[in-house]
């Protein structure tokens, strides 16, 4: 089951990958590419040095605490990182982004918005993660129990990665992020470059 987990993964990756760069060509040279293996941008190698902070969505959806996203990508920033992965999801449950299928919390959107944003003030790229492969915050065991509430029967949590109705759910996610009109830098989240990729 790994297996076919990790080729649904790599599937995906491509997609988002191709999504992304036949969009590219109209687009400045702000967008990281590669050439071969190598990571470029405008024509010259980029590297990465990153971190990883699952929530800062989630902290600056909340104007008491917001803060601690702008200090974390400042601090991060002066220590010479330029790469985050964060959260562009939490399915379900307490202050959840994705409240039921297609259902968002405006605020928690909003978060993000203000992440991505900040990010870019910072010279901070996102790898933006949306879904979880684990328990926490919803994740694919959160699909799975979606569907089953709608009266589909399903084995166990990986039919996340096999049945019709729970893969609808995810792409109509995907599509939601993609999609999304900033509300601070009033770019779509497709169109900016800030946004490296996403990934499952």
């Amino acid at each position: 089951m790994l297996g076919k987990s990790l080729a649904i993964c790599f599937v995906f990756a491509a997609l988002l990958m191709a999504y992304h760069c036949e969009a590219e060509v109209a687009r400045d040279d702000n967008f990281i590419g590669t050439r071969g293996s190598q990571f470029v941008m405008n024509g010259r190698p980029f590297y990465f040095n990153g971190f990883n902070s699952y929530w800062l969505m989630y902290m600056a959806s909340d104007p008491s605490t917001r803060d601690k996203v702008t200090d974390t990508f400042a601090q991060a920033s002066e220590y010479g990182m330029n790469l985050a992965r964060t959260w562009a999801f939490s399915d379900g449950g307490y202050r959840a982004l994705q409240t039921s299928p297609g259902s968002y919390n405006e605020d928690m959107f909003k978060g993000l918005d203000f992440v991505v944003a900040e990010a870019k003030k910072h010279g901070i790229y996102l790898l933006l993660t949306l879904v979880n492969n684990w328990e926490g915050f919803g994740g694919k065991r959160q699909y799975v129990q979606w569907a089953k509430d709608k009266g589909h029967y399903l084995n166990n949590d990986d039919d996340f990665f096999t049945n019709s109705i729970v893969k609808q759910y995810y792409k109509n996610h995907v599509k939601a992020v993609l999609t999304r009109f900033n509300s601070i830098t009033e770019v779509a989240y497709k169109d900016d470059p800030t946004i490296l990729h996403g990934s499952l």
